[in-house]
Parts: structure tokens; sequence; C-alpha cells
């Protein structure tokens, strides 16, 4: 019997560690392949880390964890994806200077993760730079 999942946020976890998932890909497959904007807006503790977690391991072309899955066969696995995940939770937010200090930290740590080096001055400039 599989376990269930009470408290895992990741995919990976849940996938590698044998928990219950139901398969939810094939939703995501239809969201990520619309073109369409999307916000997601649901209460505490109903799977927005689990879900942002999955389109990461989609995104950067990790098979393996879905095999079994809907999205296993309907995907291109061969194209990889950067992905950047802001986590509020981890941003200082004490005070206007020390939330700008945090996100430029953030975003240098991102785009040297992806081997790129930033060239702007300001928050927004870098921000622009690591997504285009």
């Amino acid at each position: 019997m599989e376990k269930l999942p009470i408290g895992i946020q990741t995919f990976s976890e849940l996938r590698t560690k044998g928990y219950l998932y139901v398969d939810k890909t094939e939703d995501i497959h239809r969201m990520i392949t619309s073109g369409k904007p999307f916000f997601l807006s649901r209460p505490r503790r109903f799977g927005k880390s689990l879900l942002v977690s999955t389109l990461s391991e989609i995104f950067k072309g990790n098979k393996t964890l879905f095999e079994g899955l809907y999205i296993y066969d309907h995907w291109d696995w061969t194209q990889q994806y950067p992905v950047i995940r802001l986590d509020f939770g981890g941003i200082s937010n004490r005070s206007a200077e020390a939330l700008n200090q945090s996100l430029t930290y953030f975003v240098e740590a991102v785009a040297g993760y992806n081997g790129l080096l930033l060239k702007g001055i300001s928050l927004t400039d870098k921000f622009t730079e690591l997504i285009l």
C-alpha cells in the first residue's frame, strides 16, 4: 500500500519515495500547452507548492519521474527550459530596502545557477535580463 503524501511538497520526493499520487498530469499538460496565462489561487495547504514543483520537473526534463503518468508519452523530453521559482518564504520583507536586497540576491543566485552573469544595475534590469 502506498503512503499518503501528507506534508510532501516536492514532486520528486513524492515519486521517488513511494507516496500515493493521483495523476493530474493530463490537466497540467493541457494548462502548459494551451498558451494562456493562468492565475493559480488556492487556499493554504491545497497543493500549490506541489503543482509548482511538478511543473519545474517537467520543464527541467526529468522524464523518469513521470513514468506511468499521462504526460510521460505526451511531452517532448528532449527540450529543457530554465525554471525560476521565487519562494517568498525565504525573502526578507522587514523593509522595502531589505526586500529589494533579498530579491536582488535571489535573482543573482538564479542567474549564477544557470551560468549567467547579469549586467543590469537595478533589480528590474536584472530580473528582465534573467527572463529574456
